[in-house]
């Protein structure tokens, strides 16, 4: 068995125009500060890291690292969350998705796609030159306005949808595997690919391709009621990270699982700062060492309620505390016999 790495924290929810979290110097700084040992990139983040130029330099990529193991983390993976989604978004979307992308592809849903290919691309060959092996992405969606069929889906559309997204996404990866990195999906709400179902029909569709992994956080099963201890046993040979992100779920008889469209403050099911929700992460971590999950723990801070820094500074000793130092021997070793071959088939009585 592995001891889990961390902990590590996601700088999406936390960069801005203000210090410490305008550059990559002082964010990594404040990382540090509240016991982080690895930062997780978002690439779409343009004062923290250039991707094109992570991509095409190494010194560059050299001077990233250096700058966080002055303070004292790593680097764990680059994200392209919101680059992905445009690798596949439906119409319906195109005006609230275009604030993904920069101005020169606004109105232009074919330049918008081939520029969010193009990152994952370069995201690759950055991971490669950062000495990373996961990425984090979504997948995007053709199918999700379809999600609830009514009127009745017509036969074959989400086929369709899901054989369109192994198209789009196979160039990609196997750009990936030419780089050595592990492409991790995040399961979500939101994307074609948000539950195990809808994971395993993409899977068949790019042939099990072995760079089609996951991103496990447990948060978006909660919201989904979906079994997210069942989901490890199930999918732990393809989980290659881990978002530690907690959640609640509290129905009412006004609203459920679709949330009423109310604001995230007022819907039965809500993200909470870590130990605030209902998700049982001592069972997860357990879960994580049993099948020598070999990533970092990264915390992905959303709350409703909570200030983010509070989330941060609490965050970094939760995962801290759950991660298990993996024991190198079996809790019984001093009962042992000590017995061998003759001994076990004497005491078998088959000699």
């Amino acid at each position: 068995m592995q001891t889990i790495k961390g902990p590590a924290i996601f700088l999406a929810q936390f960069a801005g125009d203000t210090a410490p979290f305008d550059t990559f110097d002082n964010i990594c700084k404040w990382a540090a500060g509240l016991g982080y040992k690895g930062v997780q990139v978002p690439t779409w983040v343009g004062g923290l890291i250039d991707l094109e130029k992570a991509a095409t330099s190494k010194t560059y990529t050299d001077e990233l690292a250096g700058t966080a193991a002055k303070h004292g983390v790593e680097i764990t993976e680059l994200s392209t969350h919101l680059q992905g989604q445009l690798v596949a978004a439906h119409p319906v979307y195109d005006t609230m998705f275009d604030g993904f992308a920069p101005a020169s592809v606004h109105g232009n849903p074919k330049a918008r796609q081939e520029w969010a290919v193009q990152q994952l691309h370069w995201a690759a060959k950055a991971s490669k030159n950062l000495g990373l092996t996961e990425h984090a992405t979504f997948s995007g969606a053709l199918a999700w306005p379809f999600l609830y069929p009514f009127p009745q889906r017509p036969a074959g559309l989400v086929e369709e949808a899901f054989d369109e997204l192994a198209r789009r996404w196979l160039p990609i990866l196997d750009a990936m595997d030419e780089n050595g990195v592990d492409l991790c999906y995040e399961i979500h709400p939101g994307e074609d690919l948000h539950d195990g179902v809808t994971y395993e029909m993409f899977l068949e569709r790019v042939k099990n391709h072995p760079r089609a992994n996951l991103l496990y956080d447990p948060s978006h099963f909660v919201l989904q009621q979906l079994d997210y201890l069942d989901y490890i046993d199930i999918y732990h040979e393809r989980i290659k990270m881990f978002h530690v992100k907690d959640a609640e779920f509290n129905p009412t008889g006004r609203q459920g699982v679709y949330g009423g469209y109310q604001n995230w403050i007022d819907r039965a099911g809500r993200f909470r700062s870590l130990g605030d929700g209902q998700v049982d992460f001592a069972s997860i971590f357990s879960k994580m060492a049993q099948y020598d999950f070999a990533g970092w723990a990264v915390l992905e801070w959303e709350c409703a309620i909570k200030h983010p820094e509070d989330g941060a500074r609490e965050g970094a000793e939760f995962i801290k505390n759950h991660i298990i130092h993996v024991t190198e021997k079996a809790f019984d070793d001093f009962a042992s016999s000590g017995t061998d071959t003759a001994a076990n088939r004497k005491i078998l009585g088959l000699d």
